[in-house]
């Protein structure tokens, strides 16, 4: 029985040794040969509409399975900090001076060089990205500015530029770009349960019969600014014919055929329903409703100013003066449930819906299975749950209701006195005094515009992911290096084989030598147990041809053990 054991332990090493020899790697099915954990750099300007931030990423080299993303972070300090860099004012400022746009931008090049190894800046990637206040500006300025850009930088800095690096991108992009950013800091691309819920999807491309792809549930994104309203959800349902202006299908494998990295995304921009612009469309709505009541006067002065449901309770305000000078005045009454039900037509709910359903602006959306799926809500839903009331996190309406109900009603001489004993210590003046508005718009948008149910439990208005702070920025490189491993899984696979240890051979042909051996090697043992036992006589050898040719006669076997008996091996 002891020489069964031996031979089956020499069985489990030799296939131990030989099997990454055989397959080129004790990982990843042989693909790719990774003997270097170079990092990888790469730069991406986000140019707003009041000023440009650059962020700096890095990834370490592909692990070589096709079926991984690239892993991205964000590059920090000594001191852990996020690197970032901020110059004032935004891009579109140069509308008149596009010469200069390099200037501007050049400072921001400069500080994040800081951090790239110097053999690395020609094949660090660089985009400088434009969204909402280039849009406004003429397309022949916009040329002229990106024109300015991309001649002198590439000619300042080496780093890696193509002709599509540098543009201005759609508010629909932007909101692609954020929807993946936060799926991917929340690990949903890739692949296998671990604590992720799962779902199964079939692209309308593929054919009815097709198998369903299983894999990690997304989750939605909505944000809130101060100009516009965006959100971005996966649709898994086949079926769902979407207009071509509201959906994306994003690919974000290393190669076109890759089915399970392709989502499909309903994603669109609301302009003018950001919270700040919300506001004043909010304050010529009520300036219009006073010109129909008898007294010419009302809101002109102190005494008889527009009583304002979304202002704390005897709160005073003071509209900048109109293109004809006049300033209109306002009176807080602190009423949020009036003040939900004044803003309600903000939402433009009455516009035609030419395609069934509509959430505001008589813009479809798909349905929404609200049971299973799970959003987040960036910018206002965090400022505006966080910095006064100190709620962000999981969101619920009732505790929303229930902080700006007692906040509003208030009188602004206690809330002012409040927060001179800094009270409300992460808000800053604008934001203590339009909380009310702001409060009951968030409500509003989400619950009639998006119609989310008020007991809905899963959204999270946040700030941070994971302690990261999730960049639409980090979404566009994702996507625009998609292809990254696949020039280095072809790179490692067109190596020299004078530099490799290994020879490549499919993994399932190494399974079937495996099992073969192992079968050989058991058959083999339990016919040389069953001889010692002279249970197996010499004639029935014959009956075996497969095994006799392995096998010695009787009496040479019985001398071959006798002489290693004699040499005291057994």
């Amino acid at each position: 029985m002891g020489l069964i054991v031996i031979i089956a332990f020499i069985a489990l090493v030799v296939a131990a040794v030989i099997e990454p020899y055989i397959t080129g790697s004790n990982k990843y099915d042989g693909i790719v040969d990774v003997t270097t954990t170079q990092k990888h750099y790469g730069i991406v300007i986000d140019c707003g509409s009041s000023g440009s931030r650059v962020y700096l990423y890095s990834w370490p080299t592909h692990s070589g399975n096709p079926g991984d993303l690239l892993n991205m972070q964000q590059v920090t300090d000594e001191f852990g900090e996020i690197i970032h860099k901020k110059a004032k004012p935004g891009l579109s400022s140069f509308e008149d001076k596009p010469d200069k746009a390099s200037d501007y931008i050049s400072p921001l090049l400069d500080y994040v060089s800081k951090y790239i190894p110097r053999d690395l800046h020609k094949e660090t990637p660089l985009y400088i990205l434009a969204t909402a206040g280039m849009r406004l500006i003429p397309e022949k300025a916009q040329k002229a500015i990106l024109n300015d850009l991309q001649t002198d930088i590439t000619k300042n800095y080496d780093f890696l530029v193509a002709e599509n690096h540098f543009e201005v991108i759609s508010g629909k992009l932007e909101g692609v770009y954020a929807w993946i950013a936060v799926n991917y800091v929340l690990d949903k691309f890739s692949h296998g349960p671990g604590d992720h819920e799962l779902v199964s999807v079939r692209l309308p491309s593929e054919s009815p019969n097709a198998p369903m792809h299983v894999r990690r549930r997304t989750v939605g994104m909505i944000d809130m600014g101060g100009g516009s309203v965006q959100i971005a959800f996966e649709v898994t349902n086949p079926k769902a014919d979407l207009p071509k202006g509201l959906m994306a299908e994003v690919n974000l494998g290393c190669q076109n055929s890759d089915v399970d990295h392709t989502y499909r995304i309903y994603v669109t921009t609301f302009l003018e329903f950001g919270a700040n612009s919300a506001r004043e469309r909010y304050e010529e709505m009520l300036i219009k409703k006073s010109l129909s009541y008898s007294d010419p006067y009302r809101g002109r002065n102190t005494t008889n100013a527009i009583q304002d449901p979304c202002l704390p309770k005897q709160m005073p305000l003071v509209t900048s003066p109109n293109e004809n000078g006049r300033k209109y005045y306002f009176k807080g009454t602190g009423d949020f449930k009036k003040c939900r039900k004044m803003m309600k037509p903000l939402l433009n709910k009455t516009l035609a819906c030419s395609y069934q359903p509509c959430s505001m602006n008589g813009i479809h959306q798909p349905g929404i299975d609200h049971e299973r799926s799970k959003f987040y809500g960036f910018s206002e839903f965090w400022y505006s749950t966080e910095d006064v009331f100190g709620i962000g996190g999981p969101y619920q309406y009732s505790k929303l209701e229930h902080e700006s109900k007692d906040f509003c009603k208030t009188s602004w001489s206690v809330l002012q006195e409040r927060y001179k004993k800094h009270l409300y210590p992460k808000a800053d003046v604008d934001r203590f005094k339009t909380q009310c508005f702001k409060g009951a718009w968030l409500a509003t948008v989400l619950h009639e515009g998006f119609q989310f149910p008020e007991d809905y439990k899963n959204l999270i208005a946040a700030q941070l992911i994971n302690k990261k702070d999730v960049q639409w920025t980090l979404g566009a490189l994702i996507y625009r290096t998609r292809f990254l491993p696949l020039r280095d899984i072809q790179k490692s696979i067109s190596t020299p084989s004078s530099t490799r240890s290994w020879t490549y051979i499919p993994r399932m042909f190494l399974n079937e030598y495996l099992i073969m051996l192992c079968i050989v090697i058991v058959l083999a043992s339990i016919l040389l147990y069953m001889k010692r036992l002279r249970l197996c006589p010499k004639k029935e050898l014959s009956r075996v041809p497969s095994m006799s040719y392995f096998m010695t006669g009787e009496n040479e076997a019985e001398l071959g053990i006798r002489t290693i008996k004699g040499s005291n091996y057994l």
